[in-house]
């Protein structure tokens, strides 16, 4: 990558929610370090409305122990309010119902992403979605 800004960072975000195995993620990571950029995936399932806090709040944790961000206000929101964005638009496929996936986050310098893959339904009668969510630091 010569340039990496929004568009790359997303890819970067979409392809650790998209990742397999802890195996992957970890292969990704490591991939990702070497070009100075920070990534973390985390999994999440439940109900969705009753879910939605903890998707924020798994991928704030997450994005801080991983070292995609440090714990200041600033950062924290950032990767907040990507997630939030990210919830809002699987939130008319989801209502109700209950989901399942992994987030993935994604930072290179002031850009961050935080992308969304799930499974939303009832037992096997599942819909995917994916989602993302993008801010600036």
């Amino acid at each position: 990558m010569d340039i990496i800004g929004s568009k790359e960072i997303s890819r970067i975000a979409l392809n650790m929610a998209l990742s397999q195995s802890r195996e992957e993620e970890k292969q990704l990571k490591e991939e990702m370090r070497k070009q100075d950029i920070y990534a973390a995936a985390v999994d999440y399932g439940g109900e969705f409305i009753t879910s939605i806090s903890k998707i924020i709040e798994r991928a704030v944790v997450a994005s801080k122990r991983e070292g995609v961000i440090d714990e200041t206000h600033l950062e924290e929101g950032a990767v907040a309010g990507a997630t939030r964005e990210a919830v809002s638009q699987i939130m008319p496929k989801a209502l109700g119902l209950n989901i399942g996936g992994k987030i993935g986050i994604a930072r290179y310098r002031d850009h961050i992403s935080v992308a969304l893959f799930m499974g939303i339904g009832l037992l096997h009668l599942n819909e995917v979605a994916v989602a993302l969510g993008h801010r600036v630091l």
